[in-house]
């Protein structure tokens, strides 16, 4: 078949381009790019091109069930991902292409295990074989049933020593960090708030008794036991007079006549001197409308404008003061540079103070902090030293007098240290007496309430 001549046509103009045919042009470009993306047949093989079928289409699909077509179908890449595939063939026009590598963040572990650089991933590393050689210790004991009898079980452990890598001398990881990356690897550790760890106060969960409660003390020890009994005993008593004083005794005693009497005077002193000041008023305003003539409340104001020569006076007077004020002030500066030792010294002895009053309020701040805290209505009170006088004390214990209880010290013992909020002991509280009385729709008119309370009573002695 011969092709078409092709038309000579003038293509001077825009318009005689656009009738070109390029159609074989274009359709040689798609052979070639397919021929690129796909391949030639000459190039390809004949197992990619042809397919033997050995099994009959009608068998294979009697053989196949639903299940074992599901399985196959699970195995064959999902037909969604089809256009992910990449079939062509054309090759990668820039071969040393800059492959930018993206920066892992934070520490790369795996590489700190395998190839050991610093210091610190060798002592990493020696942490975890200590670690794994704990936990093999562990097993074998778990194993065996024998407990671990040298483990104290008050101390604090700090779950971070079990963890490999999160315990450093430095201490770049903080305690929550750590918590947070034990949270991720499987390991989560109940937070527990600080104010648990810190000690609220300082004394002790069982003080010694002082050594003058014994049964048979010795004279010294018994001497200063009732020297600080006494002591305490003065101290409350001198306490209450001092109340006593600015209170009571600050008011002068007064019999009942001259109370009342005082009252009375209290009560109507307001009306006396009222009554005088009206009377005042009257004489005068009567004498002052004798006098002069009539004058309103709003009497006309006069605008009195000042004049050029008082302006200028006054004008004259602020410069003056202004200057004045100025001269003060350099004053004031040169006399600052003169005394800048004095000045020094005032501003370290004022540091000092400074410093001294942060010490005290510091003290008195841990002082505070370690105090028993008022956790209830009431106030803690310490409780009172227990106390054999000379001719209650017993050679034996058979013999001696009881003084103190065992519960009560336990108990005050924990108010002492917040654990139990201070209360007072509520005695025995009485029960109101009930009226009872039979109901007016229950009451029969010819029996009263006496009646049936005796016949009641009878019968349950019958019983």
């Amino acid at each position: 078949m011969s092709l078409p001549k092709r038309k000579r046509v003038s293509k001077k103009n825009k318009s005689a381009w656009r009738k070109t045919d390029i159609k074989d042009v274009e359709d040689f470009l798609e052979d070639k790019l397919r021929d690129e993306r796909i391949g030639t047949f000459s190039e390809k093989q004949n197992e990619d091109i042809f397919h033997i079928d050995v099994i009959a289409t009608e068998s294979k699909r009697k053989l196949n069930t639903e299940k074992q077509k599901r399985k196959l179908n699970a195995i064959k890449p999902m037909k969604s991902w089809k256009g992910l595939e990449n079939y062509s063939k054309v090759e990668d026009p820039i071969v040393k292409r800059n492959t930018v590598k993206q920066k892992k963040c934070g520490r790369d572990i795996e590489k700190e295990v395998c190839n050991p650089i610093r210091s610190r991933h060798f002592k990493a590393n020696q942490d975890r074989a200590k670690y794994y050689e704990k936990v093999k210790e562990r097993l074998k004991k778990k194993a065996s049933g024998i407990p671990d009898i040298n483990k104290d079980i008050w101390t604090d452990a700090d779950f971070r020593d079990n963890i490999p890598g999160l315990k450093d001398e430095k201490g770049w990881i903080s305690r929550d960090l750590s918590l947070y990356i034990a949270k991720n690897i499987g390991k989560p550790i109940i937070k527990v708030h600080d104010s648990i760890r810190h000690r609220t106060t300082k004394a002790k969960n069982f003080e010694p008794p002082h050594p003058g409660i014994s049964y048979n003390p010795s004279l010294d020890d018994h001497q200063k036991l009732i020297l600080k009994v006494v002591e305490k005993e003065e101290n409350i008593i001198k306490g209450e007079k001092h109340l006593e004083r600015v209170t009571t005794r600050m008011f002068k005693k007064v019999t009942p006549e001259e109370k009342e009497a005082f009252h009375m005077r209290e009560m109507r002193s307001g009306f006396e001197d009222d009554d005088n000041e009206d009377t005042d008023d009257d004489i005068k305003n009567f004498q002052s409308n004798e006098d002069s003539t009539y004058q309103t409340s709003n009497p006309p104001v006069e605008n009195k404008k000042k004049s050029k020569q008082a302006r200028s006076k006054e004008l004259k007077q602020k410069e003056l003061e202004k200057k004045t004020l100025e001269k003060k002030m350099k004053k004031k500066q040169t006399v600052d540079i003169n005394r800048i030792k004095s000045l020094k010294k005032e501003i370290l002895e004022e540091e000092e103070s400074l410093n001294a009053l942060k010490k005290k309020r510091k003290k008195t701040a841990l002082k505070k902090k370690y105090e028993t805290k008022r956790l209830g209505r009431l106030k803690f009170i310490e409780q009172d030293e227990d106390v054999n006088m000379p001719e209650d004390l017993a050679g034996s214990m058979c013999n001696i007098k009881q003084e103190s209880s065992l519960l009560i010290d336990r108990f005050k013992s924990f108010q002492k240290r917040n654990m139990l909020p201070v209360s007072v002991a509520v005695g025995k509280q009485k029960t109101p007496k009930v009226k009872r009385f039979p109901r007016s729709s229950h009451k029969d008119p010819g029996i009263s309430y006496q009646m049936l309370r005796e016949q009641r009573i009878v019968k349950k002695k019958v019983s």
